[in-house]
């Protein structure tokens, strides 16, 4: 069976790993050079950088699945911790190595410089969540879903609101709340203690996927075109032309904006937010107590030490920062930081586009279309949650067992 998958991010990949296992014939179009999408390792000035900074969680099964599948290790890869949310102003949330959901309760009652009467309601207001299934009764926004609960004090400043960003990246006055639920469910939530691990990248996210993915599918007799942007897509008798070659089925595992371009009658149509990436170099004895802090700055966010004095800042969703050229962001951030020391290296990398806005009510796609042989794979369609690595893997895998299953007699 010859199908196709058309993009090469970790939705593709998956799709790709996938239908290669189960002995389709399998070729992967990307237009760029380099696997990854918007996930992906670049090179600026003799550096491997990463586009955007991606923290994994132990809840992430299937991406980590789906590393081991091709060969890459994720307990040599990652720096695995139990998960600390930890501030400037001395804030800290440590969640210890005891069982679920004791590990959550604990970390929750020991956080410093919160009253016990706001942990107690916080505690009560998790396990009612819990009891409803983490399914709300209709979709807000998140910053009106922790007032109804009465969520207005410290841990709403210093957790709360900093977890909504990271994951869904936009700010809890414009964030899902349901989709924020479900991150939560799946994470805070789980009835497995792995599943809050912070799983820190060691290496750039060319190493993490991508890399050992190309090697696998070549290795397995998948074709590869890299460079090759498609130009038309179309039903053929039993199945899809791709610019005038015939496959059996294709999954579209681009953005939405570019699958709509190939395919119209997707009509598919979202705001985006930006994020952005400041990197600033200090000694090599710089660093951090702990590899991820919350800036909260006026501007700045998350940052990460990446080794070796490399300190990751990032900005996600939209704000006044995206007025500031890059020159005067590295400048401020490296200002709000408040190192002793200057960075000797600066670098600045935006994703305008970096991921769907993840707002109440949003409608998004399934993995089937109107044409049989057709699927889409992204995390745009893996509705469960917000834009993820794990949503996009998920619905990878997902499109490619539809598709094969399918398959023409």
């Amino acid at each position: 069976m010859k199908v196709a998958v058309i993009g090469g991010g970790w939705a593709g990949i998956a799709a790709a790993v996938e239908l290669t296992a189960a002995g389709a014939q399998t070729t992967l179009f990307e237009a760029s050079r380099v696997l990854g999408g918007r996930a992906r390792a670049i090179s600026v000035d003799g550096r491997r950088l990463d586009n955007g900074q991606h923290i994994l969680l132990g809840a992430y099964s299937q991406t980590l699945a789906l590393m081991r599948r091709v060969g890459a290790d994720p307990a040599q890869l990652f720096d695995r911790r139990p998960l600390q949310v930890v501030d400037n102003t001395g804030f800290r949330l440590a969640l210890p190595k005891l069982p679920a959901p004791f590990n959550v309760a604990w970390g929750l009652l020991s956080a410093d410089g919160v009253g016990l009467g706001e942990k107690l309601k916080t505690a009560l207001w998790m396990d009612g969540i819990k009891r409803q299934g983490f399914q709300l009764p209709a979709d807000t926004t998140v910053a009106n879903w922790l007032d109804a609960a009465g969520q207005t004090g410290r841990l709403r400043r210093h957790l709360w609101e900093p977890l909504c960003l990271a994951a869904l990246n936009v700010p809890a006055e414009r964030a899902s709340a349901q989709l924020f639920a479900n991150v939560l469910r799946d994470s805070l939530g789980s009835s497995q203690r792995e599943a809050t691990d912070l799983l820190l990248p060691r290496v750039d996210l060319g190493r993490l996927l991508p890399e050992p993915a190309a090697h696998w599918l070549t290795g397995q007799g998948a074709e590869l075109r890299m460079g090759t942007r498609v130009r038309q897509l179309a039903a053929d008798e039993n199945g899809i032309a791709i610019d005038g070659e015939h496959f059996a089925a294709a999954i579209l595992a681009t953005a939405p904006q570019h699958a709509t371009q190939l395919w119209p009658a997707l009509q598919l149509a979202y705001a985006y937010e930006p994020i952005a990436t400041v990197y600033l170099q200090f000694a090599a004895t710089t660093s951090q107590s702990f590899p991820l802090r919350n800036l909260l700055g006026q501007h700045g966010q998350w940052v990460v030490d990446r080794g070796d004095g490399l300190l990751a800042c990032v900005l996600s969703g939209h704000g006044e920062w995206e007025k500031f050229s890059d020159a005067e962001l590295a400048a401020t951030l490296e200002a709000e930081l408040g190192c002793a020391e200057n960075a000797t290296w600066r670098q600045v990398v935006r994703e305008k586009r970096a991921t769907f806005s993840a707002q109440p009510g949003l409608r998004r796609p399934g993995c089937a279309t109107a044409q049989p042989q057709l699927f889409l794979a992204g995390d745009y369609t893996w509705a469960d949650y917000p834009a993820t690595l794990e949503g996009a893997v998920r619905s990878g895998l997902r499109a490619a067992r539809l598709a094969y299953t399918r398959r023409p007699e």
